[in-house]
């Protein structure tokens, strides 16, 4: 019984603190971008940098990277094409796939946010300590990787409990 108690505690006690940091990072460093649009963004501008597919990013290798649907990549690049910071193209008729490339205002902006988030994480770091934060991040990389092995054994036990005998 108090097993149970602990692990509502725990999880409970884990999911704010998650709730809390992704708050907290949005509202305060990222002004301009939300934190997908820059992990894009940067990922964008990575793939241009390494000459592969001619400076090109597939939507399909973003909704990959970020592990989003291609009906999520496809509504954020559209924001960002709007707001200047990729070009939205494809090859071909289309079929052969869509793709982005970063703008100079793009580039910028990016630029702005890699320097808030160096000021800021500077000196997180320097409080915090370079050896803990490889360790927390680890031991994130680790339950992240536990996390997601019991979501697909939950969704093969559900797909299961459905099955006709």
């Amino acid at each position: 019984m108090q097993e149970n108690t602990d692990i509502i505690k725990l999880s409970n006690e884990l999911i704010y603190q998650r709730h809390l940091f992704n708050r907290e990072h949005r509202k305060d460093v990222f002004m301009k971008l939300s934190i997908p649009e820059y992990i894009a963004l940067q990922y964008i501008a990575m793939e241009e940098a390494s000459g592969i597919y001619s400076g090109r990013t597939y939507l399909k290798d973003l909704s990959d990277k970020l592990q989003m649907t291609m009906r999520q990549i496809s509504k954020m690049v559209e924001k960002l094409r709007d707001a200047g910071y990729v070009v939205w193209a494809h090859d071909g008729d289309g079929s052969e796939g869509t793709y982005v490339t970063i703008t100079e205002s793009g580039q910028n902006l990016l630029k702005n946010q890699e320097e808030i988030l160096k000021n800021y994480y500077g000196k997180v770091f320097e409080k915090f300590g370079k050896d803990n934060l490889i360790q927390l991040l680890s031991l994130m990389k680790q339950l992240e990787t536990v996390m997601s092995s019991e979501m697909e054994n939950l969704e093969v036990d559900k797909n299961d409990d459905g099955a006709d005998d």
